[in-house]
């Protein structure tokens, strides 16, 4: 399975106020093993970069001069995401300036190129809630050494952040394995499966409380809202 992780800088926080990209970078993985294969370009945004924008990231209006405009390398960036799942932390963010000038250029957005978005933010807030859930702080809470990031910059943001990802849903890949293992152990030749007896388990049921039950239902309507209604289990499987 081919994802991509997803970053960019920009000259400020908001696009709204004609805010532009400055970098973009998008890093491949395969079957979950980070490959050689990547873009990035820095970029003219033909505009000057908020001064608490350049603190965080490191880049300056004269490194951007004779850098290419967004509209030069956008078909490049569409033929490198080609369908694929793009992993992105905070996607609402980038999503936000890619649109905007996907729409302008091609009249359709980033998304309407590629297969799926998935927010690691969302990810992160489910499994961890209440706490902060910043790169740096997941970065910091999986032992993933940042020494490198300086500044925030698109590549390296990318890189940490397939890390976290793997982090992230190490658990999901191990409880497939497991499933896998579980049924393949209690398959008959025939390709029938085997019973389990479960009387003398003494299982206990603990049920959620209504806190946990909210918890639950937004993290699905984030889900859902991300996968633009794709989220089967919104629907199907809220607990109410």
């Amino acid at each position: 399975m081919r994802q991509l992780f997803l970053d960019t800088e920009t000259t400020g926080l908001d696009v709204n106020d004609g805010h532009k990209m400055i970098e973009i970078a998008i890093l491949e993985m395969v079957d979950r093993k980070i490959t050689t294969n990547y873009i990035q370009f820095y970029l003219n945004p033909q505009r000057l970069i908020d001064e608490g924008a350049t603190r965080i990231h490191g880049i300056t209006n004269e490194q951007l001069l004779d850098k290419p405009k967004f509209e030069e390398v956008i078909d490049e960036i569409i033929e490198f995401v080609d369908q694929s799942e793009i992993i992105i932390h905070n996607a609402k963010f980038d999503l936000s300036f890619l649109n905007k000038e996907f729409l302008a250029l091609k009249n359709r957005t980033f998304d309407s190129y590629v297969n799926k978005v998935i927010d690691t933010l969302i990810m992160a807030r489910g499994k961890y809630p209440g706490a902060k859930n910043s790169l740096n702080v997941l970065c910091d809470r999986f032992k993933i050494d940042k020494t490198k990031r300086k500044f925030h910059g698109a590549l390296i943001d990318c890189e940490l952040l397939a890390e976290v990802y793997l982090k992230l849903t190490e658990e999901n890949t191990s409880l497939l394995s497991f499933h896998d293992e579980k049924q393949n152990n209690s398959t008959n030749l025939d390709g029938k499966f085997n019973k389990f007896d479960t009387l003398n388990l003494n299982l206990m049921v603990i049920k959620p409380s209504l806190a946990e039950i909210n918890v639950h239902n937004q993290i699905l309507k984030d889900l859902h809202s991300s996968s633009k209604g794709n989220c089967e289990w919104y629907n199907k499987n809220s607990i109410n």
